[in-house]
């Protein structure tokens, strides 16, 4: 199951990368319309800046799915881990989750107590938010890199040249805006994965 899930999500991160691969090219195609569309009439140029303005919303959507599907393959068990906990019937695995909270509970004590299966649940899970801090800091960085281009062009480009500077400062705009929840996500899991015991007993308690 472990192994199906990882390709599973595998399949998911390439399809959404190639979907946000798609939407960045088609929006850099239509900042280059509306810049050079002084000969269109003023419809086509509130159509072109529509588009621009749909694409810029489902492009952070996309790159939003490449990431949690990276995470998902990378790290598949953790990944899993809600479909043990919803709907719980059968009395033996009710049974086995509380030994986990329980477990979890006492892993602030000596390393030897806790049980195999749970330590490996423990790295596992912290593994998973690794895999969401990395990949998180990486689109950080792109982002900055992304912004500091735009803001960069955008002082070297002629006041007159209005439509070129709507279109960088949109640019710049968009990737400082997108740059937050980044940061945010990075420190967030970087957090949890340096002490994941804590984060995974309030998920089996039903609080993550």
């Amino acid at each position: 199951m472990v192994d199906y899930w990882s390709r599973y999500h595998l399949v998911k991160a390439v399809l959404a990368a190639l979907l946000l691969t798609v939407l960045v090219a088609l929006g850099f195609r239509l900042a280059r319309a509306f810049v050079t569309a002084g000969g269109l009439g003023a419809g086509k140029r509130a159509a072109l800046a529509s588009a621009g303005v749909l694409v810029a919303v489902l492009a952070p959507f996309s790159l939003a799915m490449v990431m949690a599907n990276v995470q998902g393959a990378v790290a598949p068990f953790a990944s899993l881990l809600p479909m043990l906990t919803e709907g719980v019937t059968d009395a033996d695995l009710a049974d086995t989750l509380t030994q986990v909270e329980r477990g979890l509970a006492e892993s602030g004590g000596p390393s030897g107590s806790i049980p195999p299966a749970l330590d490996l649940m423990i790295d596992d899970f912290s593994w998973y938010h690794e895999a969401m801090a990395g990949t998180a800091a990486v689109v950080a960085v792109v982002l900055v890199a992304t912004s500091v281009l735009a803001w960069r062009r955008f002082a070297a480009t002629r006041p007159a040249d209005r439509r070129k500077r709507q279109v960088l400062a949109a640019y710049g705009l968009l990737s400082a805006l997108l740059l937050l929840p980044a940061v945010a996500l990075a420190v967030a899991n970087a957090a949890t994965a340096a002490d994941p015991a804590p984060a995974l007993l309030a998920f089996f308690q039903g609080g993550w």
